[in-house]
C-alpha cells in the first residue's frame, strides 16, 4: 500500500499561467485575495499543503475562474 500522502505531488497548481494571462502579479492577487504573500507563494509553488475553500473561492472570483482552471490531478503510477 503506498504511503497515504503519495497523492500530495499529484496535484499541480496553475497559479503562474493565470496570473500571466490577466496580467497579475502575485502581491495584487496576495492584496485582493486577502493572505500573504508567503502563503500564496507556497500555493503557486506547489508547496502547500492544503487551502480552504474560501481562499480558493476568493482566488477564483478575483481571477475569474473555476477551482479546476487553478489546479490538475495527475494520477501516480
Amino acid at each position: 500500500m503506498p504511503p497515504a500522502d503519495s497523492s500530495e505531488d499529484a496535484i499541480e497548481v496553475h497559479l503562474d499561467r493565470l496570473l500571466e494571462e490577466r496580467g497579475m502579479t502575485l502581491v495584487e492577487l496576495a492584496d485582493r485575495v486577502g493572505i500573504t504573500n508567503v502563503n500564496l507563494s507556497i500555493l503557486k509553488n506547489n508547496r502547500a499543503k492544503a487551502i480552504r475553500f474560501s481562499t480558493l473561492a476568493k482566488i477564483c472570483e478575483v481571477l475569474g475562474c473555476q477551482p479546476g482552471d487553478l489546479l490538475s490531478f495527475t494520477p501516480r503510477r
